[in-house]
């Protein structure tokens, strides 16, 4: 494995284990919304909506653990860097800003305007 790819392993070793921090610090500070006593209606509207948003960043969180997961099987498969869609290397620039990119750009505007 190159070095850069090695770097490249850390950085997304060290992003994950950040992610999931958050995700187990979002899931505790949910678990504890309304949990301070007796709540009357408002402060049960105010902890089910507190959920709710809790439950979205860990949703947002669990996708990018998954995009992270599979950019670390295509360095051990030594296919990081290459479109999963038209096979095309995907640009060292995206690649740098977002380091778990499974596709080239031309090919995730066609995701998000024709879906997968």
């Amino acid at each position: 494995m190159s070095k850069r790819f090695t770097q490249v392993k850390e950085q997304l070793l060290k992003e994950r284990q950040n992610l999931l921090q958050d995700v187990s610090n979002s899931y505790e500070a949910c678990r504890e919304i309304g949990q301070d006593g007796v709540p009357d209606i408002g402060d049960m509207s105010s902890a089910a909506y507190s959920r709710d948003i809790l439950f979205n960043v860990s949703e947002t969180q669990r996708q990018r653990i998954n995009d992270i997961d599979v950019a670390l099987t295509q360095i051990e498969k030594g296919e990081y860097g290459v479109c999963m869609s038209c096979g095309e290397d995907i640009s060292p620039r995206r690649m740098e800003v977002r380091p778990f990119s499974r596709y080239c750009i031309e090919c995730k505007t066609d995701i998000e305007k024709f879906g997968e």
